[in-house]
């Protein structure tokens, strides 16, 4: 009897689930979009409500498609929104307020506060991360200083914070696991990555009882069972890793100094490092890839917050393309005599320049600037931010130093031929697109499936990974350092006046 796997990849804007064989082929996709929520400038938030129903909705919907049923199903591995912070109430279930996404800013002003207070050297000495509104703390303290009764009711053990992925194993056990793996806390500023757990220094400083957080586990572990009423069945939950820790996992990037870049609403850049964790002199993140076994593996991490988002921004504010597809051909079709720079920073500016404040902008346009010109740079800008990550990366780690490293991508954006193309011709470098692009899916299919027994070692996974087209650079060196030349410089205009150039 073929065993599968399902795969739960719950996204910035939808929620997937994935169908996979027990040798991590495809069977069946479902997908649903689901309301983003902007009350205010540099806010955003989901419905909890919503990520579960349609989470949920997409496991019934792919379990139809592929003509199974729970029983067919021996494990389930769960992927996620990182950072993004939800909390709810233990005795219903309830999420007492919205969920706070990663890209909202709104913790800004309190993140400069203890910047000038002398407060980042602790936590990034002990989180690899920075104080920026991007990670979890500053949102958890926000909530409960702003809901009616909150900090009350976390001082006396009635509240449960999670991200996504704690959330939705929360919903799926029927409350009975209050869970999360390592790569997820590691995305809190709470979680210490040199000793494996939560610190009491950081909790203090950001006021959250611990009572709130939930366990950590390795990310192939066994996180409880599903409720018998929502399958069937009870289903074994196995694996959790959050997007980008999955999707290096999925990418097979196992060895320290394989990269790999995921576009999707944002552009998220990961270097395997080992077993030692590399601190970052180029503002980049310092982050856990994965744990096994209890054994940490780290990862430098550069996040761009503004990739696939850019092309949604043609589509539904501009209206200059129907689908996501047409941005490419305008591209192709553009002025080539035109230097149009979009920096994105429309929810502020992520690694390696970390400006909360700075907002989006566009230069060098001309009478004759159109929307294939927008176009063009709207594609092209996901490209020049993927060299800010690569340049801060080889002078933070030795083993970078060769420009010539290979880059493997996934994401919705990688089947454009022509930005995956100028990638490679702006960063010098192969660009490596794999046969199976569900690399997110993939890693937490392949956690479960590792936890489950049914699934090879990482080192035999590796061999089976296949490239489906690289893509090497043509550009000639002039054009390319002219081109990128001209980007520093539109960031440098861009960038606020708390973050200087």
């Amino acid at each position: 009897m073929t065993s599968h796997i399902l795969a739960i990849d719950q996204g910035t804007t939808s929620s997937r689930a994935i169908i996979f064989t027990d040798t991590l082929k495809p069977l069946a996709v479902a997908q649903q979009e689901f309301k983003q929520h902007f009350p205010r400038s540099g806010w955003v938030e989901h419905n909890p409500a919503d990520i579960w129903q349609s989470s949920l909705n997409t496991c019934h919907e792919v379990l139809a498609k592929s003509g199974l049923n729970a029983a067919d199903i021996t494990a389930i591995g769960i992927t996620n929104q990182r950072e993004t912070t939800i909390i709810w109430d233990r005795k219903n279930g309830k999420a007492i307020h919205p969920a706070i996404v990663w890209q909202d800013r709104r913790t800004s002003d309190t993140c400069i506060a203890m910047k000038a207070a002398g407060h980042e050297e602790l936590v990034t000495s002990r989180t690899g991360l920075f104080l920026d509104p991007y990670f979890s703390a500053t949102k958890i303290s926000w909530i409960l200083d702003h809901v009616n009764g909150a900090r009350h009711l976390a001082e006396v053990g009635r509240l449960a914070f999670g991200t996504v992925d704690s959330y939705l194993l929360w919903q799926l056990t029927g409350g009975h696991v209050h869970a999360t793996d390592a790569t997820n806390a590691s995305r809190t500023l709470l979680f210490n990555i040199h000793s494996g757990c939560w610190d009491q220094d950081l909790l203090d400083l950001f006021n959250i009882p611990e009572s709130m957080l939930p366990r950590i586990h390795d990310c192939a572990s066994d996180f409880g069972m599903t409720k018998a009423n929502l399958f069937d069945r009870e289903i074994p939950i196995s694996g959790i890793a959050g997007d980008q820790q999955a999707a290096l996992i999925g990418q097979a990037c196992f060895k320290p100094g394989m990269l790999k870049s995921t576009y999707g609403t944002g552009c998220f850049a990961m270097l395997n490092t080992g077993a030692t964790p590399v601190l970052s002199k180029n503002r980049l993140i310092t982050t856990v890839a994965y744990q096994l076994q209890g054994q940490r593996h780290y990862a430098l991490e550069g996040s761009i917050f503004i990739a696939g988002a850019a092309v949604q921004w043609l589509r539904d504010s501009l209206g200059i393309i129907q689908k996501a597809s047409d941005a490419e051909k305008l591209a192709a079709g553009s002025d080539i005599e035109q230097h149009v720079y979009l920096v994105p920073a429309f929810t502020g500016l992520g690694a390696p320049y970390w400006d909360a404040e700075s907002r989006g902008a566009m230069f060098g346009l001309t009478r004759s600037s159109g929307p294939s010109e927008f176009a063009k740079a709207a594609l092209e800008s996901v490209c020049y931010q993927t060299r800010d990550l690569l340049e801060a990366m080889q002078g933070d780690w030795d083993m970078m130093a060769d420009k010539k490293t290979v880059l493997r991508v996934d994401g919705g954006m990688v089947t454009s031929d022509w930005t995956m193309q100028f990638l490679a011709d702006i960063l010098d470098a192969p660009v490596d697109r794999p046969v199976v692009l569900e690399t997110t899916a993939v890693g937490a299919a392949y956690l479960a499936g590792l936890q489950a027994g049914i699934c090879p070692s990482p080192v035999d996974f590796a061999s089976s990974w296949n490239r489906d087209t690289r893509f090497s650079p043509s550009l000639d060196p002039e054009t390319r350092a002219s081109k990128y030349n001209g980007w520093q410089d539109a960031v440098r205009r861009t960038l606020s006046s708390s973050c200087p150039p």
